[in-house]
């Protein structure tokens, strides 16, 4: 083991040992700390994107357009799949070993009690200044009201990508309720885009907030993407993301060129990723709530796929039943394996609703998987990004920190 790979070992111990005290929404404890950094969140320029689904998405198409017009890039994104590291990129990349340990020692070693989650996010903003980026893609944790990204004071752009029924225990049981917090991204003077898929109930909510925060309101629809144009990620929804897409490239000041080059080579590992591996096919997608399940199944149909057998593991704050019983209408055999990171839904949960083989491990679960798939048919896993990220690691043998789902 090198001496970068040592001292991230430890930086990552720290910053895991803070994670058991989970989340603390608010912002008064990040703005501090930022503030001690010499007011770190106001060192570069920012797009800010929230949303329930496809906010991550659009930061990749984002990024990926702001690399093609030859800008120095920064991205924060969250959760990771393999590697911690994937949540702080730099120009497409995640963050070298040497440098993420100086950040999060820095980011740990800040004299405010910060969570896990704002920790990783100070280091993301002490790397992007440390970069000089030209523009950082930051995208929201949790809601937007209190979320630790929202110290960020004047962004290029924020957008309200989509709303659905998703962590209603702290941002509300209705449409209108999670819109509202996630809209406090919107800030004065500045460009708020709102997603074609906002339903009539957030989008009205959301609007109410942005005005009585004076931004200027725009709406994703104004930019279709031209039947010219071809995106990389696929599904009918990744439209929907690329409109948003657009109009915060063109906020950003990127040309036409830069979009569409963007839009044709944006990756977002976990998302409808079709892997050819040695034993078959194997489609990851982390459909983790119904909104998102609905738009994997569309995609399935709309390209001709027919999944044999499902690898799924669900959260158990999650409305898995409902995300399981869509899945069941179209995957006959089953395979359950509970994610880690947090309270997961147990195999006889998930049993109990749609019976399925309970599997002990990653392995276990894609080995009877392809049994039951044969060697040609297709395997996919899905259910939650934990279950995706492991399964990934396993797949390509990629090296894997404990997920955390922070």
């Amino acid at each position: 083991m090198s001496a970068d790979e040592q001292r991230l070992a430890l930086a990552l111990r720290r910053l895991y040992a803070l994670a058991p005290g989970g989340m603390k929404p608010g912002l008064a404890a990040m703005e501090e700390a930022c503030s001690l950094h010499g007011h770190v969140e106001s060192a570069f320029p920012v797009i800010h994107v929230a949303g329930t689904n496809g906010k991550g998405s659009t930061c990749a198409m984002v990024e990926a357009m702001a690399l093609a017009a030859g800008l120095r890039v920064g991205m924060t994104t969250s959760p990771h799949l393999s590697r911690f590291s994937e949540r702080i990129r730099l120009n497409g990349a995640p963050l070298a070993d040497g440098s993420l340990a100086d950040v999060l020692e820095r980011a740990i070693d800040t004299r405010v009690f910060l969570t896990f989650f704002e920790a990783a996010m100070l280091a993301a903003f002490l790397a992007f200044r440390d970069a000089h980026v030209d523009l950082a893609i930051v995208e929201v944790g949790l809601g937007g009201r209190l979320d630790a990204t929202n110290v960020v004071p004047e962004p290029v752009a924020s957008a309200l990508v989509s709303v659905g029924l998703d962590h209603c225990e702290y941002l509300g049981n209705t449409l209108a309720k999670i819109a509202s917090d996630k809209a406090h991204v919107a800030k004065r003077g500045r460009p708020f885009v709102l997603g074609p898929a906002l339903a009539l109930e957030a989008r009205e909510a959301a609007y109410r907030v942005a005005n009585e925060r004076g931004a200027r309101i725009l709406e994703a629809c104004d930019a279709p993407v031209s039947d010219t144009l071809s995106l990389s990620l696929r599904g009918a929804h990744q439209v929907q993301n690329a409109q948003v897409a657009l109009r915060l490239g063109e906020l950003a000041g990127l040309s036409p060129r830069a979009c569409a080059e963007g839009l044709r080579t944006a990756k977002w590992p976990g998302r409808f990723e079709l892997l050819a591996t040695p034993e078959g096919p194997v489609l990851l997608d982390g459909a983790h709530n119904e909104a998102g399940m609905r738009a994997l199944l569309a995609t399935l149909a709309s390209e001709g796929l027919h999944p044999r057998a499902a690898v799924f593991g669900a959260m158990g704050d999650k409305d898995w039943r409902t995300t399981l019983t869509a899945l069941a209408g179209v995957v006959a055999s089953r395979i359950y394996l509970a994610p880690a990171g947090r309270r997961a839904a147990s195999c006889e949960e998930l049993s109990l609703v749609f019976p399925g083989f309970h599997a002990h491990s990653m392995a276990e679960a894609l080995a009877e998987a392809r049994t039951l798939a044969g060697p040609a048919g297709l395997v996919l896993v899905t259910g939650s990004l934990h279950v995706v990220g492991e399964a990934r690691s396993v797949l390509l043998g990629l090296p894997r920190d404990p997920p955390v789902a922070l």
